[in-house]
């Protein structure tokens, strides 16, 4: 008879050391990485709370689709919704500092998808 208690605990050993390296990290954001415009400190605080820089800045949307995103964002993430100030400031600056991106290598088609973003 193998004791089903150290099975356990091996398992249990293996997770608590290969966790860790699952976990997602968020380096804290540099305001000079975002592009100098009104709405950037806003936009450092309450994107980097979450995001690194470069999610943000890879993502190159309108600001119908930053608005679209913030809300799917806050019904499936439990992001605190934003009043309505705070949001304009931030679609403001989001629409200016990152817009849609051209079609990469002139394919026609878009350069990069983020799959968790809400499909159109």
């Amino acid at each position: 008879m193998r004791p089903t208690w150290l099975a356990g605990a091996l398992l249990l050993g293996a997770a608590l050391v290969v966790a860790p390296a699952f976990a997602q990290t968020v380096a804290p954001s540099d305001p000079a990485d975002y592009p100098d415009a009104p709405g950037r400190e806003e936009a450092v605080v309450f994107c980097g709370a979450c995001h690194s820089f470069r999610i943000v800045a890879q993502q190159g949307m309108t600001r119908a689709q930053w608005d679209e995103s913030l809300k799917w964002m806050v019904q499936r993430h439990n992001m605190p919704e934003l009043d309505k100030e705070d949001l304009d400031v931030i679609l403001a600056y989001l629409e200016k500092a990152f817009p849609p991106k051209a079609p990469a290598g002139g394919s026609g088609r878009p350069g990069w998808n983020n799959p968790f973003a809400p499909q159109r």
